[in-house]
């Protein structure tokens, strides 16, 4: 499956997280700032996507927890940062939980960005 059909695949079928999150990103909703969601970028397809700011948010799921994951995962943060990228990362439970905190953080991180 190529990249683009993935994204479309991984918009369509949302994880709770994900919907949760983007109902905070969608539509400009933090200070102005437009989001996209799962973007190809390099050879992967990132959750969410502030192309102004150069920032993305991926959420991370119980799997990303084994040494595998972790691994996995940091090749993948170095390939993204290594496009421009600033790369935040959140676990499913803390979006799930701690949601305010969570849009705080990126909320910070944008406004940082912004020149």
């Amino acid at each position: 499956m190529n990249r683009t059909a993935m994204a479309r695949r991984l918009r369509r079928d949302q994880t709770d997280a994900e919907r949760l999150l983007w109902s905070v990103l969608r539509g400009r909703r933090l200070e102005g700032f437009k989001f996209r969601r799962q973007v190809p970028i390099d050879r992967y397809v990132a959750d969410f996507v502030c192309v102004e700011a150069r920032l993305i948010v991926e959420l991370d799921g119980g799997q990303h927890a084994s040494d595998e994951g972790r691994a996995y995962d940091a090749a993948r943060t170095r390939a993204l940062e290594a496009c421009g990228y600033v790369v935040l990362r959140f676990w499913n439970d803390a979006v799930r939980y701690e949601l305010d905190g969570v849009g705080d953080e990126i909320l910070s991180v944008l406004r940082a960005a912004r020149p």
